[in-house]
This record gives C-alpha cells, sequence and structure tokens, in this order.
C-alpha cells in the first residue's frame, strides 16, 4: 500500500506539473521513473522469495503425506543443466570399443598380409636395395654436431670477455644458427643414399632440438649479460652516491656490505662451462636455465617402469607401422594414382583410425615414458611436458598444451620478445605459426628427399582453424569446440602426414621398399 500511495502521489505531481516549469516537470519524470525501478525491484525479490518458500513449503507438506512420496524436481543425467560430471564408465566403454575395432582390423589385416612384422628389418627400415647406411654413418653425423655445441660454448665465451660486441653478436649467432640447419639439408641432399630414410629422421629431428636449445642457450646468456652491464652501471652510481654521502658523515663504511645472498644459485658467467652446456643438451627441455629445478633422488621403481614403457611401446609403434600403416598405404596408390575421390575417401578414413592409435602411442611414449626417463635419471624436477590437451575447448588451447616443451620456447624466446618490441600480439602468434610451420617441415622434406609446402600449409591452416574452433566454442560450448580438435587430430594433422609419406612412396615406385 506504501508503495501504491507513492505511485498515485507522483502521478498526480506528474499530472499538475503540466502547468509547472519545464525543469519541474523534468524532476518529477525522474522521480516517477526511480520510483517504478524501485518497486519492480521489491516485486522481484518478493516473487522469487514467495517461490522459494512454496517450494519448501509444498516439500515438507508432501513428506508428511502418508503415500510416502520419492520424487523431487530434478534434470536427467544426460542434461547438461544436470551438473553431472562423472563419465569414467564411458571412457572405459569407449577405450574398449576402440581397443576391439583395433584388434578386429589387426586380425584382417594379418588374413590379407599374414604376419609382416619383422624386428630385423627394423634398423634397415625403409632401406632402399641402393642404400649404403652400413649403421654407422648415421652416429658419426651425430657425433658431428658436437662441433656445433662446441662453437656455440666459444662464441659464448667471447661474448662474456668483451670480444663480440653490438650487434655483431645477433649476426653471429644467426650465422651459426643458420648453419646448423643448413648441414642436413646439404649433406643429406647430396649423399641420400648414405642413410636410410629413419637415420635420416634421426638426423634432422637431433638438429633441430640442437638449433632450438642453442638458440635458447645463446639468448639466456644474452639477458644474463645485459643485466650484469646494468648492475655495473647501477654499482658506479651508488658507489658515487655513498662516497658523497660518506665524506659528509651520513652513514659508516660498514653500512656498505651486500646483505643479499645466492642460496649457492650459479650467476653469470659461472654456469659457462661444458658440463653445465651438456646437462642442458640432454635435459627433457628447451629453454636454458642457469639453474634448474633439481629432484632428490632417483625413483628406482618409476624409472623401470619408464624405462619399460619405452621399449614395449617402441616395438609396438614399429610393429603396428609394419603390419598396418605400409600395406594401407601401399594399397592407396591406384586410387590416388586414378583420382578416384571416393576410393580415397575410403582408404583415408581406413587409415584413421590405426594412424590415430600410432599417434596416441607415440605421443604417450615420446611425453611420458621418455622425457621422464631422462628427467629421472638428470635429477630434472620439472615434469611438466604436456597437460590436459584432450580436453582442449578450441584448436588453439590444445597446441598450447600438448607439446609443453615446445610451447614454452615459442613464448619465452619467440612471442615475449616481439611483444617487448612492440609487434603486435597477432604479429607475434603469426611468426609463432610460421616458424613452427617451417620446422615442421624442414622434419619432413629434408629426410623424405621431397621439397614440397604440403606439412607448412597444413601447419598454416590451423590459423583459421583455431579462429574457428574459437566462435564454435563460444556459439555452441565447450563440446563442440573439443569435437573439432579430435576431429582434426583424427583426420587432419596423422593423415596429412601419412599422405606425404605416401607422395614418398609414389615417388620411389619400388616395391622392395614396402617389403612386400
Amino acid at each position: 500500500m506504501a508503495g501504491l500511495a507513492h505511485i498515485t502521489s507522483n502521478f498526480l505531481n506528474y499530472s499538475i506539473g503540466f502547468s509547472l516549469p519545464m525543469q519541474t516537470i523534468d524532476e518529477s519524470a525522474e522521480s516517477y521513473q526511480t520510483h517504478m525501478q524501485v518497486l519492480r525491484q521489491v516485486r522481484r525479490t518478493k516473487s522469487v522469495t514467495q517461490a522459494e518458500e512454496i517450494t519448501d513449503v509444498e516439500r515438507k507438506a508432501r513428506q508428511s503425506q502418508a503415500d510416502r512420496p520419492i520424487h523431487k524436481p530434478r534434470d536427467s543425467l544426460f542434461s547438461w543443466s544436470s551438473g553431472f560430471t562423472r563419465y569414467e564408465g564411458f571412457v572405459n566403454w569407449g577405450g574398449l570399443i576402440l581397443l576391439l575395432g583395433g584388434i578386429r582390423l589387426f586380425l584382417e589385416n594379418v588374413l590379407k598380409y599374414g604376419v609382416r612384422i619383422n624386428p630385423v628389418s627394423w634398423l634397415l627400415w625403409f632401406k632402399h636395395e641402393h642404400e649404403m647406411d652400413n649403421y654407422f654413418h648415421t652416429p658419426l653425423f651425430l657425433l658431428g654436431a658436437n662441433v656445433h655445441v662446441l662453437i656455440a660454448f666459444y662464441l659464448e665465451h667471447l661474448l662474456a670477455r668483451d670480444k663480440i660486441r653490438g650487434n655483431n653478436e645477433i649476426y653471429v649467432h644467426g650465422a651459426h644458427l643458420g648453419i646448423l640447419l643448413l648441414i642436413p639439408v646439404v649433406i643429406l641432399g647430396i649423399w641420400t643414399h648414405m642413410f636410410s630414410l629413419l637415420g635420416r629422421t634421426v638426423i634432422c629431428v637431433i638438429y633441430t632440438i640442437l638449433f632450438l636449445k642453442l638458440w635458447s642457450y645463446a639468448q639466456v646468456n644474452h639477458w644474463c649479460r645485459s643485466e650484469r652491464s646494468w648492475r655495473k652501471k647501477l654499482a658506479r652510481r651508488r658507489s658515487f652516491s655513498f662516497r658523497k654521502a660518506q665524506d659528509a658523515g651520513e652513514i659508516k663504511e660498514e653500512d656498505s656490505d651486500d646483505a643479499t645472498t645466492t642460496l649457492n644459485l650459479k650467476q653469470y658467467p659461472d654456469n659457462l662451462t661444458l658440463g653445465d652446456l651438456y646437462y642442458f643438451l640432454a635435459a627433457p627441455t628447451l629453454c636454458y636455465e642457469l639453474n634448474f629445478p633439481r629432484s632428490q633422488r632417483i625413483r628406482i621403481r618409476f624409472l623401470l617402469r619408464r624405462m619399460l614403457e619405452v621399449i614395449v611401446i617402441t616395438n609396438i609403434l614399429l610393429a603396428m607401422f609394419q603390419q598396418w600403416i605400409i600395406p594401407s598405404v601401399k594399397n592407396s596408390f591406384q586410387a590416388f594414382s586414378d583420382l578416384d575421390y571416393v576410393r580415397c575417401t575410403e582408404r583415408l578414413l581406413k587409415l584413421a583410425i590405426p594412424n590415430h592409435i600410432l599417434w596416441l602411442s607415440w605421443f604417450y611414449l615420446c611425453f611420458h615414458s621418455f622425457l621422464n626417463t631422462l628427467a629421472e635419471l638428470l635429477y630434472f624436477a620439472d615434469r611438466d611436458f604436456y597437460q590436459d590437451w584432450w580436453n582442449a575447448k578450441d584448436v588453439g588451447t590444445f597446441w598450447r598444451l600438448w607439446n609443453l616443451p615446445v610451447h614454452k620456447w615459442c613464448v619465452r624466446h619467440v612471442f615475449v620478445p616481439m611483444m617487448k618490441n612492440k609487434y603486435s600480439k597477432t604479429s607475434a602468434s603469426f611468426a609463432v605459426f610460421i616458424l613452427s610451420a617451417a620446422l615442421h617441415e624442414y622434419l619432413v622434406s629434408i629426410p623424405l628427399h621431397m621439397y614440397k609446402i604440403g606439412v607448412f600449409l597444413g601447419m598454416m591452416v590451423q590459423v583459421p582453424l583455431v579462429y574457428i574452433s574459437t566462435i564454435v566454442e563460444s556459439k555452441l560450448g565447450p563440446r563442440w569446440g573439443n569435437m573439432i580438435v579430435w576431429a582434426s587430430l583424427i583426420l587432419g594433422q596423422p593423415l596429412g602426414i601419412m599422405v606425404y609419406y605416401h607422395d614418398y612412396m609414389v615417388k620411389t615406385l619400388d616395391p622392395n621398399m614396402l617389403g612386400l
């Protein structure tokens, strides 16, 4: 009633306001709108409170009845509004279905082609009869990488003693890292048949990792030198101010003692030792630090489990490649030659399941078993090699979570420096994708000796796919964004790599390379 009286009073005042000045009319209108807003809020609050009270009273009244009610307002579990999140059983079901489907395909493959698993030929992977890899060319090539390590170490000592100054540092390191990547291109391009395909792939992978690590090593030491120079300048200024204050009798001499402790941490340039550099090269990280976090002991059981996983899964991957992937690729030759798109689609879809199983097994082998083995042996305490990429709500999130060593390197050594140099976030992100795409192309084109841009374009397609998946996630929810992530993994990247290898087989046109 009080609210109604206020409304009536304001309404009369507003009506009388036609005969009053315009300012009075505006004030009356504003007062009317204010009172209406307050009234709506009061009504809304009362309605919600009354609704909850009515529901609670009804529930208590129903429970007091003699019919023993068991029903209450609630959603079905499959409804998103139910808040139910425990789907472990469906995960087990999906894994079992995938296992059964894989076993069926494996048995079908065995019935068609027989048992093709041959461990003896794994060291001769894709070996051509005219190739001359006698098991020592690849190890010798990898031992030669130590020359680049020693060159990087020597350059850092020259820089620490100010033998190289200014922009010459950038030119020297840039030339060295460029030569590091060019050497496999030249050697493997000229003497291709001296190395097996597996040997060429291992060489390119090792040299790419060495390139990224030495880049990080050079850049971190540059940061340390810059800070040391800045501290020297600051110390000179403080020393001048201190002497001036001491002459004036304002402070005593003993007050100049530095109370800062380093807790036995390495300081630049004390880190410039071969032992420190080789520890970094062996550590499961691409980002250099002067003081890595260290674990206290080696967990023997954990280490043995990881080592056993490395041995077992490596053999499983090689067996799957021999038994599954090679025959499927061979059977796709005719379809691709005839450009029969329906047949090509059927072949690619048939490759999807074994290829995806192979990729998932490789991920676990590399990022969990192998990197944890290295970390445990080296007392390396940071085991953050991957995050829950399988829950990624968009493609961009997937790329940030699935390969953390590379992601951290890109952010630390490319993205952040470009942002500090006033580049836009879009330009920095695009530069990261360009570098990543170029290195992916390097890892495929050089071993196959096929200089195309298929992998590069496939990586660059991820840029619009990131925006598309982000839009889908914002419009339809994270589940649909996650579906795009899984679809791109199952049908995109793994199949693109297999198509590249298929082109390699078409180029060679030698059935002996398939062992068929």
